[in-house]
């Protein structure tokens, strides 16, 4: 879901500031109906959330889920730091 280009453009865009679909179409310089079907695909993953404003839904970020997949992430990027320190070591050795 999140390697579609156009969606992590607008969780981008979301995570400067909350938008409505008019303000993401012309930021993004797509059509309504494109940026609406990756607003549901993204919403649908809890990774947006939407609010009316009179006629408008504005839609904001929502960071639990991406906290969830950072904190995922952490034995990974502790796992390549330390790979990356050992070669920085070892290439500093050799000189």
């Amino acid at each position: 879901m999140l390697a579609e280009p156009t969606r992590r453009r607008i969780l981008d865009r979301l995570r400067r500031s909350e938008s409505s679909v008019g303000e993401l179409v012309a930021a993004l310089g797509m059509s309504q109906p494109a940026v609406s079907k990756h607003l549901k695909v993204l919403r649908e993953a809890g990774l947006v959330t939407c609010r009316t404003a009179a006629q408008q839904r504005i839609y904001r970020i929502d960071l639990r889920p991406l906290r969830a997949v950072d904190d995922w992430l952490g034995p990974y990027r502790r796992m390549w730091t330390d790979h990356l320190d050992a070669l920085e070591r070892h290439l500093d050795s050799q000189e």
